[in-house]
């Protein structure tokens, strides 16, 4: 069973995390799950979910039990995924704040999803930020910069239309197919260019 890191952040758009959350589990692989604080804060204010970071149950966030979720407290600088041992097919943070991503760009490591990410690009494994903002100013850029020099991949949370979305679902699993298109993972969330 392969291994892939989902870190939740604090910036507007946890309905990617979400939904990127449910595909996974439906496939044979290993989801190492992190949430920073500001994440729970966005959780509750976009989706209306409570989680309690202290006593995670996955079925606060997704409504289901999966085994396959493996969840690491966004304080515990000991958990597995912040060890380069500890083999993953890489990270996808989504959505992925400005602070963390500047903490990231920076080398700055200050919880689980920092030091994962850090783990990551010293590791040369994928790293996928799927970064949600608008207007972007310089520094936001330059960290963007920063980071697709060494190897990351910046994946703004912009979703397409030539697919014809009818419905918001459709527009999140636009964005989830990219996200999983990075590591190979073929789904059947959304109707692909040329496809019939």
């Amino acid at each position: 069973m392969k291994r892939l890191i989902v870190a939740i952040t604090g910036a507007s758009g946890v309905i990617y995390g979400i939904r990127l959350l449910e595909t996974l589990a439906q496939l044979d692989y290993e989801i190492h799950l992190t949430i920073s604080e500001s994440g729970v804060r966005t959780l509750w204010e976009e989706m209306q979910i409570q989680v309690d970071l202290n006593n995670f149950q996955v079925a606060s966030l997704l409504q289901c039990d999966c085994d396959q979720i493996v969840y690491h407290h966004q304080s515990d600088i000991s958990a597995a995924i912040a060890s380069g041992s500890f083999q993953t097919e890489g990270m996808i943070i989504v959505p992925c704040s400005m602070g963390t991503l500047g903490s990231v760009a920076t080398g700055i490591s200050r919880n689980l999803v920092q030091r994962a990410a850090d783990v990551c690009i010293k590791e040369r494994r994928k790293l996928v930020l799927a970064v949600r903002e608008t207007p972007l100013n310089t520094i936001h850029l330059e960290n963007m910069l920063k980071l697709s020099q060494t190897g990351a991949v910046i994946l703004p949370a912009a979703p397409g239309f030539y697919h014809l979305p009818k419905t918001l679902d459709d527009q999140v699993n636009f964005i989830v197919t990219k996200l999983l298109d990075q590591f190979g993972v073929s789904t059947n969330l959304i109707k692909r260019w040329g496809e019939p």
